[in-house]
């Protein structure tokens, strides 16, 4: 059960917890997205499509975030109490700083278990959703890749332009000129077109035009009244795409198929161990805060030196894990000091809550 103070520290760091989050995603995640407005200014993609292939990127920013946002929401909370003179009320009372730091360590474990849980299955279920969805709009060139009364390049020796679309999907007034066999050139014009999908990739139909061909320095003409331009071979399928590891869940990073590379083993290796290293720095981080903050001395004019200190303490041990991450996929021997970090923070938090201080004020450690 958790007494009154308890729950009224909960409520302290529970509204900036969520407005931290909530704000540091929507900013990420509007950088991001920019990325894809050419596809709904340009290119014909639906807002519906736009807003789905963009939140299956929120998943990946919230598993980086929420240690995060844990760590300066309890630097928040508990500075606050300190400012508003409630901290000195509640030690004076006989509370420990166990006591005291009670409600950020069970927020922070909290967070730790949604990371967990982002980490290991909703992350890589979505990478894999919005990869396969970036394949099929790279392949759906009929709403995403060619823009009317504009020479596209869809791929390399390829230009296509279209006068215009109607509502159906027809494109009007086509104009290919294929220069992808070397010392082959093929230009073709049609009244209308559509993109298809089949078994064996995109189709461009032809219907009612002129197909000219330059080989050894002759020209040979051909009247059509219906061409299907074969483009599945400069198309990369779905299904022979090597799934990114980020993709990938994690019985498939320990357990990879067959065939991998002398340097691809170290990165799903690497992938794995970050993804059971991150999610205690929710926790840790936590537990930091909570415990630089509460065993720091009193002071009116506020404790900003020590919160820096703290910031610039934590931060190191952020960058370090990103960098031991970047090591171990080269180096896999060292995942052992990715874990020696995380509980590294870990300890150095428990231990400052657990250790008895050097003068305590009168009454703190009767009721321990």
């Amino acid at each position: 059960m958790l007494s009154h103070y308890q729950r009224y520290i909960l409520k302290l760091l529970a509204w900036p917890l969520l407005l931290i989050t909530f704000s540091l995603t929507c900013i990420i995640w509007l950088t991001q997205a920019l990325r894809f407005i050419d596809f709904i200014i340009n290119r014909g993609l639906s807002v519906l499509d736009f807003v789905h292939i963009t939140l299956l990127l929120v998943p990946s920013l919230l598993t980086i975030i929420v240690p995060v946002a844990l760590f300066i929401a309890v630097i928040f909370c508990y500075n606050k109490l300190v400012a508003d003179s409630e901290l000195v009320v509640m030690e004076s009372s006989g509370l420990s700083p166990w006591q005291l730091a009670r409600p950020a360590i069970l927020i922070g474990t909290a967070g730790m278990l949604i990371s967990f849980a982002l980490a290991l299955y909703v992350m890589p279920a979505a990478n894999r959703q919005f990869k396969d969805m970036q394949d099929f709009l790279r392949n759906n060139y009929t709403s995403v890749l060619l823009q009317e009364e504009v020479f596209n390049h869809p791929a390399p020796g390829l230009t296509v332009f279209i006068r215009a679309r109607d509502d159906d999907g027809v494109l009007k007034g086509i104009l290919v000129q294929d220069n992808r066999v070397p010392g082959q050139s093929v230009t073709m014009m049609a009244d209308e077109g559509r993109m298809t999908q089949t078994a064996r990739g995109p189709r461009f139909l032809l219907k009612r035009g002129l197909r000219q061909e330059m080989r050894g320095g002759r020209i040979s003409w051909l009247d059509f009244d219906s061409y299907n331009l074969d483009l599945s071979f400069y198309t990369e399928q779905a299904e022979d795409r090597v799934r990114d590891p980020r993709e990938r869940f994690l019985t498939e990073l320990f357990t990879p198929e067959e065939g991998l590379s002398a340097e691809q083993y170290p990165r799903f290796m690497a992938e794995a161990h970050q993804r059971l290293t991150w999610p205690l720095y929710s926790l840790g981080l936590a537990m930091l805060a909570a415990a630089v903050l509460l065993r720091s001395e009193f002071n009116r004019r506020g404790r900003w030196k020590r919160i820096s200190t703290l910031c610039a303490v934590s931060l190191m041990a952020v960058l370090v894990s990103f960098a031991l991450t970047n090591l171990t996929a080269r180096i896999p021997m060292l995942a052992v000091l990715m874990y020696g970090n995380a509980f590294a923070v870990l300890l150095t938090g428990g231990w400052l809550l657990l250790r008895p201080p050097a003068m305590a004020p009168r009454g703190v450690w009767e009721a321990a």
